[in-house]
């Protein structure tokens, strides 16, 4: 089954087109030269994010701390890569509905991979989680069974936080010792998404080749200093915040599920054609959240 719901109406997911973002966007990049001189913009921006991360009110995270070494990354996409790599001799796992690069990634260099949900966890896994899921935008249902069954088996966890940033209510639990690295992106709050903007953190330092190029600084500084722009103009909270009744508003009118994640809501089985391999049918609001209610029940009668 395809993830890729780029043609439908609530299909896939996208930054909201917020108009305040827009406008920092726009004037941002004008000396280009100086800012790829700037030796000091990568470990300024990966401190000026952990702390904006732990700036947020509407999410409680729990371990975040003992994660002491962060790198610059190409979103999540690069750190995803680097894990894979040094897990390349395991059995790579995710649940159901998970973001589909994974199993894009591991379908022609470990085509034995397997769904959470279809067998059991081995010792020799290795696992992919994201908080809030990707399918869903809340926490998943079995997050904190799999972590503990990772815990006592020695499996390597990767933890993705990409949708941080436009959720509410959410307990990160990075307590549990499987996880090695957890990631972040500024891809899903901010219309950034092809500068790149990500970071990674880890537990310790193993000097693998994410580590090797932030060291040298051979980095993306244009995505870091669009990252501290942004990062020292707009909160954690402020999308989730400015947009929340929209999103109960579209959720009551369409009658689904209010999401964790300020731009879904969750179908039944009406909404059969949004899903995306799991249990349910996410609807992304990213085209019309950010117009006028009144267009979006133009375009939705109520009797879908």
């Amino acid at each position: 089954m395809s993830t890729d719901k780029r043609h439908l109406k609530f299909g896939n997911s996208f930054a909201i087109r917020d108009s305040d973002t827009l406008a920092v966007l726009n004037e941002s990049l004008h000396n280009t030269h100086d800012i790829l001189d700037n030796t000091n913009i990568v470990d300024q921006f990966c401190d000026e994010y952990l702390a904006w991360i732990n700036s947020g009110t509407k999410n409680t995270f729990i371990g975040l701390d003992t994660f002491e070494y962060k790198c610059y990354s190409n979103g999540t996409t690069e750190s995803f890569d680097k894990f894979y790599m040094k897990n390349h001799a395991r059995r790579f796992r995710c649940f159901k509905g998970e973001y589909m690069y994974h199993q894009l990634a591991w379908r022609n260099h470990w085509p034995n991979w397997k769904f959470i949900e279809d067998e059991k966890l081995a010792a020799n896994d290795a696992v992919v989680i994201s908080i809030p899921f990707a399918d869903t935008g809340n926490r998943h249902k079995d997050y904190k069974t799999i972590l503990n069954q990772c815990d006592k088996l020695g499996i390597p966890v990767l933890i993705d936080c990409a949708y941080y940033g436009i959720c509410q209510g959410i307990e990160f639990d990075l307590s549990h010792k499987s996880i090695t690295d957890v990631v972040f992106s500024l891809s899903k709050t901010f219309p950034v998404a092809h500068a790149r903007i990500g970071m990674r953190l880890t537990r310790t330092d193993d000097d693998d080749p994410l580590f090797v190029v932030n060291k040298n600084g051979y980095v993306n500084r244009i995505g870091a200093y669009l990252g501290t722009k942004f990062l020292s103009l707009f909160g954690p909270d402020f999308l989730s915040e400015r947009y929340k009744s929209k999103q109960e508003t579209f959720c009551k009118h369409l009658g689904v599920e209010i999401s964790s994640t300020v731009l879904f809501g969750i179908g039944d089985n009406r909404w059969q054609e949004y899903n995306r391999g799991g249990e349910t049918n996410r609807l992304s609001f990213h085209k019309y959240i950010h117009q006028d209610i009144d267009i979006f029940i133009k375009d939705n009668p109520k009797n879908v």
